[in-house]
C-alpha cells in the first residue's frame, strides 16, 4: 500500500464545533434568539449558497462573503432585520473563532509528527488562519477551497491541494466526519478516515459512524492518530 504522507482535513464539524460556538456567541451578546436555532438556521444556507458556484451560475467568492450574505438572509426570521451593519459585519467573524471539539488539539499534536497536515475546507485562508490561531492548531499549508476557486466536493478542490504538497491521491488522507466528502475523496483515489461526531447538529444528530466504505474509521482524532501513528 502506498504510504501516507499528507493529512487533510474537513474543518467545519469535524474539527471544530460550529453549531455550539454560534449558539454561545448569540447568548454572549445577548441576542434575542434561540442560539442553537440560530445556528441551524445560518448553517442551513452554507450548501445552497455555494450550489450555485459548483453548478457554474457564479463566479467563485470566499466563504466571509457567502457567510455575511447568508446572515442577511436569515436575519429577518428571527426579528434582527435592524442589525447595524458594524454589527452585522462583527457577527460575521464568529466563524473565524470556533471552538474546536476537546479532542483536536491534541490529536492534531500527535499526528504532526508522522505526516504533512492541512485543513481541507470550504473556508476561505483568513478565516482558517485565524481559527487555527484562536485554537492553537498548527498546519503545514492552507489548502482547500480559496486554492482551487471552487468548493468542495468539486474534485479540484482534493486535487488541488494534493498538486501544492507535489504527492499523489493516494499519499493523501481525508479525514472527515461527512461521508459524503469521504465518498468524493475516495473517488479520486484518496484514503480516507472517519472521524465520529454524533452531536454535530445537535444531540444524536450527526453522523457517529460513516455509512460510505473509508479506510479509517475514528472515535475522534485521538483515536486516529492512535491508529495512524501509534
Amino acid at each position: 500500500m502506498t504510504e501516507t504522507r499528507a493529512l487533510f482535513f474537513d474543518v467545519f464539524g469535524t474539527l471544530v464545533d460550529w453549531r455550539g460556538s454560534i449558539a454561545r456567541e448569540a447568548a454572549r451578546l445577548r441576542l434575542p434568539v434561540d442560539g442553537a436555532a440560530f445556528a441551524d438556521a445560518w448553517r442551513g444556507e452554507y450548501q445552497p449558497a455555494m450550489a450555485r458556484i459548483r453548478e457554474g451560475g457564479r463566479g467563485y467568492v470566499k466563504l466571509d462573503t457567502l457567510h455575511r450574505e447568508n446572515l442577511d438572509r436569515i436575519l429577518p426570521r428571527f426579528g434582527l432585520e435592524t442589525m447595524s451593519e458594524k454589527d452585522r459585519a462583527a457577527l460575521n467573524l464568529i466563524w473565524h473563532r470556533l471552538d474546536a471539539w476537546p479532542d483536536v488539539v491534541r490529536g492534531l499534536r500527535l499526528l504532526r509528527v508522522k505526516f504533512l497536515l492541512s485543513p481541507m475546507s470550504n473556508g476561505n485562508i483568513s478565516l482558517m488562519a485565524d481559527m487555527a490561531r484562536h485554537n492553537g492548531f498548527h498546519w503545514d499549508a492552507i489548502l482547500g477551497s480559496e486554492i482551487a476557486r471552487d468548493y468542495k466536493p468539486k474534485p479540484g478542490v482534493y486535487l488541488a491541494g494534493c498538486a501544492a504538497f507535489d504527492l499523489e491521491p493516494a499519499q493523501c488522507m481525508m479525514v472527515a466526519a461527512h461521508s459524503d466528502d469521504l465518498a468524493a475523496a475516495t473517488a479520486l483515489g484518496l484514503r480516507t478516515a472517519h472521524i465520529a461526531r454524533p452531536d454535530e447538529h445537535g444531540p444524536g444528530k450527526g453522523e457517529a459512524a460513516p455509512n460510505v466504505p473509508v479506510d479509517l474509521a475514528a472515535r475522534d482524532l485521538v483515536h486516529l492518530a492512535e491508529m495512524l501513528v501509534g
